[in-house]
């Protein structure tokens, strides 16, 4: 059994979803997947996949031994692209995780140019809302952290923004325009159950005065629609549903046209700061650090042209 292959294979059947998806991205048969997969695990002497007619699922000793595949072979990719890099154009896979907004809103405008660039280099781009508890399985995780964030990883700092209250015309002409955040309690919210949004206890939301010396408010707000998707509670939001918490990025161009209004301005929900996290168990190799510093420079860019009103 030629091991690493077998590594390969069984992280291609998870990431894929089971045999068969897994054998035409690898160009190989289901029936050589399924047995190298078989080998793999009476080599470990131990189930790695639990298999039902509906689904493929991780066993507890699944799930680690795939966190440890994965960091050998993204280890393998580094040395091969370390012994390769003096000699040769830079190439390889650069693997990314990114929250599904940050994805489409910051990094998508990115790629062209970063095709024109290191055309040889593939940029692997895997989206999750919950990101923080996979930074060593990639090797750029951006993730989006409140204001005071002393965790401990190893990070590059690319923009701060904060994130404010929003609604459409039509919605405020309905309901009434909020004057206090007490008004809120009158009004239907729209919330972002992630990560990013879990100072949002419960349906409680808590916004603070643009003059930090004045206490936070927390109201119970009638929660009429919650999901993690940023899109859809945008797209809630422009078609006069409710309230809702956006970073200013995303929409400066909607309040620019007019299509939202800031609610409250004199308040906001919170300050935040996205960072580039790398994992800490390997050296940084020469492709991760090309992007990192290519996504530096190109960022303000970015960054200004929302702040400008760009269309997202």
């Amino acid at each position: 059994m030629d091991r690493l292959q077998a590594m390969k294979v069984f992280a291609r059947v998870v990431d894929e979803g089971g045999f068969a998806a897994a054998a035409r991205a690898m160009d190989m048969s289901p029936p050589v997947v399924t047995r190298m997969v078989a080998e793999l695990e009476q080599h470990l002497g131990t189930r790695l996949l639990q298999r039902t007619t509906r689904k493929l699922a991780l066993t507890d000793a699944g799930d680690a031994y795939l966190l440890r595949v994965r960091a050998i072979l993204h280890d393998i990719e580094d040395a091969e692209a370390a012994a390769a890099a003096s000699t040769r154009e830079l190439r390889g896979t650069v693997h990314v995780l990114a929250s599904p907004v940050l994805a489409t809103y910051f990094l998508a405008p990115l790629v062209a140019q970063w095709r024109v660039r290191y055309p040889r280099l593939v940029l692997d781009i895997a989206t999750d809302n919950f990101v923080s508890s996979r930074v060593d399985e990639f090797d750029v995780t951006f993730i989006v952290v409140p204001e005071g964030f002393d965790g401990n990883i190893v990070a590059r700092a690319l923009f701060q923004g904060e994130a404010i209250v929003v609604a459409s015309p039509d919605y405020l002409q309905r309901m009434g325009v909020p004057r206090e955040p007490q008004d809120l309690l009158e009004h239907q919210f729209l919330r972002d159950s992630g990560v990013a949004m879990r100072a949002q206890t419960g349906r409680k939301l808590s916004l603070r005065h643009l003059r930090d010396e004045m206490p936070a408010q927390e109201w119970d707000v009638p929660v009429a629609l919650q999901s993690v998707s940023t899109d859809l509670l945008l797209r809630a939001a422009l078609d006069g549903v409710g309230v809702a918490v956006m970073a200013r990025l995303l929409v400066q161009s909607y309040l620019d046209s007019g299509a939202l209004v800031h609610v409250l301005p004199d308040w906001m929900f919170a300050r935040y700061t996205v960072y580039a996290a790398l994992p800490t168990r390997r050296m940084l190799p020469a492709r991760t650090k090309a992007f990192l510093d290519f996504v530096s420079e190109q960022m303000p860019q970015t960054v200004a042209q929302l702040q400008n009103g760009a269309p997202p």
